[in-house]
């Protein structure tokens, strides 16, 4: 049986890595069996993987808000588009998570031209010029020609100090962060010019989607028990990760939540955050 994917493509259907990927929503080997059990019958060839990734999606809602919550967490990092602003601020509150000062939208003069940063990083003696590349279709590659570009905005701050962070720095590295994926060439051309990189799948064992699980750094579009809405409000108050309505339930009053709707938020939270709430 073969399945489409978002591309177009129809590649043979892999039941170990549906498996593979319901797993990682939290649910154990025996809730998975019985997500497997009641979205099986309903596979047919040719179907298009969205409409399998509904069928996961809503059955796992069913056992827990949280599984649904962590298996969307891709939908989700979409979700803070439509033009990428929102993604700039989690890519820097992710960074923040994994011990780097930050800053963001800034514009500094190179040795030509200004450049305006989407977020500048520092962690010890690093400084990274991150460029973030939003996409909102799921499949979509970022081409060789994106690092091409930032290579030549790379060489044009080096070798140039800057005030950041308390003190005069020079530019280390230049890492560019996407919720997509890169094509082999684009990362082919990073890794032969030393361009950090970080996709949804790269690299392979530190991508975003290995990466947010570790800190459960997932963004509020991910909560399933919110409104688009509700969303939107948080996400325009500067709430960018779940965790910061753990930080701060203030901010569930200011949203207008009656109390039965409150109590399915906080449980979700609750059950989406039970290791990383301090």
């Amino acid at each position: 049986m073969k399945v489409r994917k978002y591309s177009g493509d129809l590649i043979e259907f892999d039941i170990s890595r549906l498996r593979t990927s319901l797993t990682k929503s939290g649910a154990s080997d025996e809730e998975v069996d019985i997500v497997l059990q009641r979205i099986k019958p309903k596979i047919y060839d040719g179907m298009h993987s969205k409409e399998i990734y509904k069928l996961s999606f809503k059955e796992l809602k069913k056992l827990a808000h949280s599984f649904a919550a962590r298996y969307s967490l891709k939908r989700a990092l979409r979700d803070l588009g439509p033009t990428g602003f929102y993604f700039e601020k989690w890519v820097a509150k992710f960074l923040e998570s994994y011990g780097y000062q930050t800053q963001h939208n800034l514009i500094l003069q190179g040795h030509s031209v200004s450049h305006e940063a989407d977020v500048i990083a520092c962690r010890s003696n690093d400084l990274y010029w991150i460029e973030c590349k939003f996409r909102n279709a799921m499949e979509t590659k970022i081409p060789v020609t994106i690092p091409m570009y930032f290579l030549s905005r790379i060489k044009d701050i080096s070798n140039k100090e800057y005030l950041l962070f308390g003190k005069e720095r020079n530019f280390t590295n230049g890492w560019l962060i996407t919720n997509s994926y890169f094509t082999s060439d684009s990362i082919a051309f990073s890794e032969y010019y030393k361009i950090k990189l970080l996709s949804w799948d790269y690299p392979n064992r530190n991508s975003i989607k290995n990466l947010v699980d570790k800190k459960a750094l997932y963004p509020i579009t991910c909560l399933t028990t919110l409104s688009k809405n509700e969303k939107i409000f948080l996400l325009e108050n500067e709430h960018i990760l779940v965790k910061d309505l753990i930080d701060n339930k203030q901010i569930l009053d200011d949203i207008g939540l009656n109390y039965s709707r409150r109590y399915k938020v906080e449980k979700e939270i609750e059950e989406l955050l039970p290791i990383h709430q301090n």
